[in-house]
């Protein structure tokens, strides 16, 4: 008798779980356990299948109850475009020339106008579904980075730094079925490294996703689904680097090296503050001096703190998966100051 109850709360245990974590993102799984006739003689087909993987566990228990879960391993290859607004606080300054030697000082006169960062980046990601509902998986990616920032005052100053960056982290993936809906959480750590930054920049991403899949008429194990939902992004707010001039203006920079000399000059002499001008003779008027002697091979060192304009943008996708080794996926994120573009592919196997 008590074997026979443990038994029932077993299985009712797993049927609750998998009628509120049906896995549907990546593969041909019903949202709830209501099967179409015309899918009835697959989904009973999955009822007869020996599955002897470890992961996912309880996967055996799965495919008894008629649910058709994704193989448990992947591998997706993916490239991303990001573009988001930046918004920059407590700046510190110093520079490095044949005669000086200034470290790093806080300048809090200075005021930024819009600001960004651009990053193109091709990411590898290996991943398990350790329970039929849960997925982990690790990032590797390499890709470039382009970070614009505009200086208004004292002087009006653009900053435009290329460079490579390399990027490893993880995630989870938790997903559900609710009526004909799915929903999927997802959360990840990363970390970039920027080639000329002293620290890596860690990034947390958190996502939410509803969507629901279309299941082909006559191959139930092929589909199409669509998704809206939202993305939130926070960055590490401090960073420290330095690199050479040359490096951190662009061409019309320099051009214009006469008339930021001026600005300087006239703020300098009309509207700047004695302890203003204690910083600025730290700061930035060796740098307006290097600028306006063609100087590009003085070193500015910076340190700031930085964080995303809008935590919090809208996102919409869609995946083809022709089988239950190979998906197709595009996202973009469309609402918002961030704006982003992904391609992916997805092969996935036993092992």
């Amino acid at each position: 008798m008590i074997a026979k109850r443990k038994i029932t709360l077993d299985k009712l245990l797993l049927t609750c779980l998998f009628i509120t974590f049906s896995i549907i993102t990546v593969s041909a799984q019903y949202a709830t356990t209501k099967v179409r006739s015309k899918h009835e003689a697959y989904t009973d087909s999955l009822k007869q299948v020996k599955y002897d993987n470890v992961f996912p566990i309880w996967g055996q228990k799965a495919y008894k109850s008629g649910f058709d879960i994704p193989y448990p391993t992947g591998l997706m290859a993916n490239y991303l475009w990001v573009k988001q607004g930046l918004i920059i606080d407590n700046m510190q300054l110093g520079i490095k020339t044949d005669n000086l030697d200034i470290p790093l000082t806080e300048v809090d006169f200075i005021k930024f106008g819009n600001n960004y960062s651009t990053a193109t980046t091709f990411m590898v990601r290996p991943d398990v579904w350790v329970l039929p509902f849960l997925n982990v998986y690790g990032l590797f990616g390499r890709g470039s980075s382009t970070t614009e920032v505009n200086l208004n005052f004292p002087v009006e100053l653009k900053s435009v730094v290329d460079q490579n960056l390399t990027t490893s982290g993880f995630g989870v993936t938790a997903a559900g079925g609710v009526g004909p809906l799915w929903v999927a959480v997802d959360g990840n750590i990363s970390w970039s490294k920027p080639e000329l930054l002293e620290k890596s920049v860690q990034v947390n991403t958190f996502g939410l996703r509803v969507g629901h899949n279309f299941v082909h008429k006559t191959k139930p194990y092929r589909n199409f689904g669509v998704w809206a939902g939202t993305m939130g992004v926070t960055l590490g707010n401090e960073t420290v680097g330095e690199l050479k001039l040359k490096d951190a203006l662009p061409p019309e920079t320099w051009e214009r090296a006469d008339e930021i000399v001026e600005q300087y000059n006239d703020w300098y002499d009309n509207v700047a503050t004695p302890p203003q001008k204690i910083i600025a003779d730290k700061t930035i008027g060796p740098i307006v001096d290097a600028i306006d002697r063609a100087d590009g091979e003085s070193i500015i060192r910076y340190g700031l703190d930085k964080k995303v304009k809008e935590k919090w943008n809208g996102i919409i996708g869609a995946q083809y998966q022709h089988n239950k080794n190979w998906m197709f996926r595009t996202e973009a994120g469309v609402i918002g100051d961030r704006k982003s573009f992904m391609l992916s592919v997805n092969w996935r196997f036993l092992l």
